[in-house]
């Protein structure tokens, strides 16, 4: 494996977003939506301006679930189909350059252009907050920024290989789409109806287990449960364990939730 090669692809997928500046657009949706709900979070109770951060955090978690794997799906779902689609991929693997080389690296380019966007974006609100912000509410605030990039790494990671299996980009954009539903929206529900039919509570031992199967429900966890108040508005201190909750077993699920799709994508893309 050639570092430099794989290099050289993600250089070259990163300036291509900076040119179009897709991660201007992106970094200045962040700020604007991270500011508005800093500062107008708490409008419905008659309080306008910053509260607190658990406040800030929690409401910018549920921001966050929604956008990023949205944005992280629709910036990867044709990395490798859309390549083949416009007929440049024969010529890019006829370069001097491995599949397994190109996939990575055009991987890693994007995951630079996504990651650089979410930083900047909240690091922006951050520094506008930086006066209202004492040293450990700063350390969730980069804890949340940091948990934010890995989630649009493991979605990104899911599109890639979306892209990978697709026939089209047609098709990929549509599974791309239906990932997004059943994680964020229809993941949850199905878990709820599962308690709900339970009645007895029988399985429910097996709950916060299957919450890790979700990225999206790992990132909250992760979020929310170090913010006592917050967490106990959540319910989260009643379904999930705290021995699970450690934030270095959780950011593992999470890295793990990044390596393994694009894993099964490297193997699909040998073929």
């Amino acid at each position: 494996m050639e570092i430099r090669q794989i290099a050289t692809i993600a250089g070259k997928e990163f300036w291509d977003r900076l040119r179009n500046r897709w991660v201007l657009a992106v970094a200045l949706v962040f700020t604007a939506f991270a500011l508005v709900i800093a500062y107008f979070g708490a409008a419905q109770q008659g309080a306008v301006g910053f509260r607190s951060i658990e406040v800030t955090i929690a409401s910018l978690v549920s921001l966050v679930i929604y956008l990023i794997p949205l944005i992280a799906l629709m910036l990867g779902f044709d990395a490798i189909v859309g390549e083949r689609e416009r007929g440049s991929l024969d010529l890019l693997l006829a370069l001097p350059i491995t599949r397994f080389e190109l996939l990575l690296g055009k991987y890693l380019g994007l995951a630079a252009a996504l990651t650089f966007s979410t930083v900047v974006g909240f690091g922006l609100v951050a520094l506008v907050l930086a006066r209202q912000l004492d040293l450990g509410a700063l350390f969730h605030y980069f804890g949340f920024m940091g948990s934010s990039v890995l989630l649009g790494m493991a979605f990104l990671s899911l599109a890639v290989m979306l892209s990978v299996f697709a026939a089209d980009r047609t098709r990929a954009s549509g599974l791309a789409i239906a990932l997004w539903f059943f994680f964020v929206l229809v993941f949850d529900l199905l878990l709820l109806g599962a308690l709900v039919l339970g009645g007895d509570g029988h399985g429910s031992e097996f709950y916060p287990y299957l919450l890790l199967a979700n990225p999206a429900d790992v990132f909250r966890i992760l979020n929310i449960f170090s913010l006592d108040d917050v967490r106990t508005l959540y319910g989260l201190a009643t379904v999930f364990p705290p021995a699970l909750a450690r934030p270095w077993l959780l950011g593992g699920v999470m890295l793990g939730w990044i390596a393994l799709p694009l894993g099964v994508a490297a193997w699909r893309f040998r073929k």
